[in-house]
């Protein structure tokens, strides 16, 4: 039994003493200034989120992960459980908060947010293909620039002891193991885990516990709305003489096709489209450790990825 279960990923929150900078790599990452003051920079997606991506002012740093409930009731059950306050959110759209710290001394907030609508764009123009040629008298042409962020998909976090970690996430948001990583058969090194909306499909992986013997952030992965997108935006970011440390290519586990940067104080931030969905029915797997970071197709990981 969990105490409450989450419906998404919220945002993460990082530390940073430039927001100038900050704010100029995420735009040209692909998000968009939602809010800023002397001391603090939001910066949100396409899909109608309050914001996706915080930065205080401060020494750089990972500060913190968010997660949405459901409702209000989810929210109060949490609250009661673990004896935190529910309190007021003081940022961009407001909302209630619960705020909790797990196993490995991150920073876990849940939340009920309010959202405005999507500003998403329409759907893309047919594809030509060797199975179906469907764009008659009609070009197609890729908007120039920075990728277009939908939202905040997914955060990996190292952590010391993969096993406890797993468990706090599970009793606290229902987080539920899609695939766990097996090093030998017995032995669990982590799991991508995803929300249990029951039967309604959710991403492959919400959250992925490294089990490495060390609690350190890994990387926030942002959906962009298709191929073309991630593309352009490996483009601009690469224009930009931006750090990019892995893609373009396809991963095994999720089968995203994904593109990794950092950003200016060495924090890894991907970009990722066509992701696997399941319902809580297609359960668990275990899985081998070559799966982990193995590709379909693309460049092979590399090593500062298990850093």
């Amino acid at each position: 039994m969990s105490h409450a279960k989450a419906i998404d990923i919220a945002y993460v929150r990082f530390t940073a003493p430039d927001l100038d900078l900050m704010e100029t790599f995420l735009t040209d990452f692909g998000l968009t200034r939602a809010a800023r003051t002397e001391d603090s920079l939001y910066m949100q997606g396409l899909d109608g989120a309050p914001f996706a991506h915080a930065t205080e002012r401060g020494q750089p740093g990972f500060a913190a992960i968010g997660f949405e409930l459901e409702d209000t009731a989810a929210l109060d059950a949490l609250a009661s459980a673990t004896g935190h306050a529910i309190e007021d959110i003081s940022d961009p759209g407001g909302g209630r908060i619960v705020r909790l710290t797990d196993p490995d001394g991150f920073r876990v907030e849940a939340v009920v947010r309010r959202y405005a609508a999507s500003t998403a764009p329409a759907t893309r123009s047919p594809l030509n293909d060797g199975r179906s040629q469907t764009r008659l008298n009609a070009t197609s042409r890729v908007a120039q620039g920075p990728a277009q962020v939908v939202r905040l998909g997914h955060a990996v976090l190292n952590v010391k002891n993969y096993r406890v970690s797993q468990q706090w996430y599970h009793e606290h948001f229902g987080l539920i193991v899609s695939d766990e990583i097996e090093p030998e058969p017995g032995v669990a090194f982590g799991a991508f885990m995803r929300c249990d909306r029951g039967d309604m499909p959710v991403d492959h992986h919400t959250l992925f516990l490294v089990g490495i013997g060390v609690s350190k952030y890994n990387h926030a992965a942002f959906e962009v709305v298709d191929f073309d997108a991630l593309m352009a935006g490996h483009s601009h970011l690469k224009s930009k003489n931006y750090h990019a440390e892995w893609g373009v290519g396809r991963h095994i586990l999720g089968s995203q096709i994904f593109d990794y940067w950092r950003d200016p104080w060495g924090h890894t931030v991907e970009h990722w489209t066509d992701g696997d969905l399941f319902n809580a029915a297609a359960g668990s797997r275990k899985t081998p450790m070559p799966d982990l970071l193995g590709v379909q197709w693309g460049p092979e990981a590399p090593p500062t990825m298990m850093e």
